[in-house]
């Protein structure tokens, strides 16, 4: 059995692992405030090129969007985001449960556009309605779509010009910025993004995202909302290893290249024998549209998720490659192609 269910089914890269070992006896001090954190937080800076960032390691994506979303705001603020955003979709109301109103708009290919900001803004005008003041965006998105650096500027002005704050969800970062139609650079999202995290636990470690705070005012006191909120771990040197690892070199990147690499090849396989997507393929997250007759077939060989039901003879799924999927994985996925009888089924 073949898995294209998710990007963290693996445990870590072999280099992440092999730090980990190394460092393994040392001592350090506890809650993130070891060398190896401080080491990882110099890499990042350097990458960003901004000195001037703080830099948090939370566990995972939720604990990393509720901590900054529940700390950025007043008590009667809410977050704008897209409907088929991580934080309205895939948390389970853990912002809400925090206090904070997701008011979820229209996406267009699982973006949210500066029109839909603006909509959201404009029925929310006085005390008796939620105060929007964020702005949640993820790249890539939830269904594997990328936002250009001209959608991000466009959201950017909007966001300053309402005194919004930005903040992107980047579980996914590494897949964004290595995808081939890409062309945002990290230190952009320094200069557009009041703050934003770049996803270790989905790209090759073992767990963690390192959050990026860029703007000043949601700086202070953050790292008592951690703590209050359960994610600052006592070992915090174990994401700093990881991250430690995945930046002092190309790692990072290197593992989500090779994770679009794979997608890639899978939706040549899909389009090769005549399947549309529900969205265009350009990370490493696929929905592809196919016929039910044929995912029958397929569940035989291979795990993936359902996203949802198109016509009453298709199906949409989510395929999804790692920087550990192989080969083999991909050879397989073809071979089932080659070898099915389509002309048992109607495309």
């Amino acid at each position: 059995m073949y898995s294209f269910l998710n990007d963290y089914s693996e445990g870590a890269h072999p280099r992440i692992l092999e730090m980990l070992n190394k460092y393994n006896y040392e001592q350090n001090t506890g809650y993130g405030t070891d060398i190896h954190c401080e080491n990882a937080k110099g890499y990042i800076r350097k990458l960003l090129n901004r000195e001037d960032v703080d830099i948090h390691f939370i566990p995972g994506g939720t604990q990393a969007n509720t901590i900054a979303i529940s700390s950025f705001l007043r008590p009667h603020q809410g977050v704008i985001s897209a409907d088929t955003g991580h934080i309205h979709t895939h948390e389970t109301g853990a912002i809400e449960a925090a206090g904070h109103k997701i008011i979820a708009m229209p996406n267009i290919d699982g973006k949210l556009t500066p029109d839909e900001i603006i909509k959201a803004i404009e029925a929310h005008t006085d005390e008796h309605t939620i105060q929007p003041k964020m702005v949640y965006i993820s790249n890539s998105t939830e269904l594997g779509s990328i936002y250009k650096k001209s959608e991000l500027i466009d959201i950017h002005k909007v966001c300053k010009e309402n005194d919004l704050i930005l903040f992107l969800d980047g579980a996914r970062l590494g897949s964004a910025l290595t995808s081939d139609t890409n062309d945002v650079d990290i230190k952009d999202l320094a200069e557009l993004c009041d703050a934003f995290y770049i996803g270790g636990t989905k790209n090759g470690a073992l767990l963690g995202e390192a959050l990026v705070i860029v703007n000043d005012n949601l700086k202070k006191d953050f790292r008592y909302f951690i703590k209050q909120r359960g994610a600052m771990m006592a070992k915090g040197f174990i994401m700093g290893i990881q991250f430690e690892a995945l930046f002092m070199d190309d790692l990072y990147f290197e593992l989500a290249r090779h994770a679009n690499k794979m997608a890639k090849k899978l939706a040549d396989i899909i389009k090769n024998n005549g399947y549309s997507f529900l969205v265009e393929p350009c990370s490493n997250q696929l929905f592809p549209i196919l016929p039910n007759d044929i995912l029958k077939e397929m569940e035989k060989e291979f795990k993936f998720i359902i996203n949802g039901k198109v016509d009453d003879q298709h199906t949409s799924i989510r395929l999804v490659t790692s920087w550990a999927t192989k080969e083999e994985s991909i050879k397989a996925f073809k071979n089932f192609f080659d070898n099915f009888d389509i002309n048992k089924i109607s495309k």
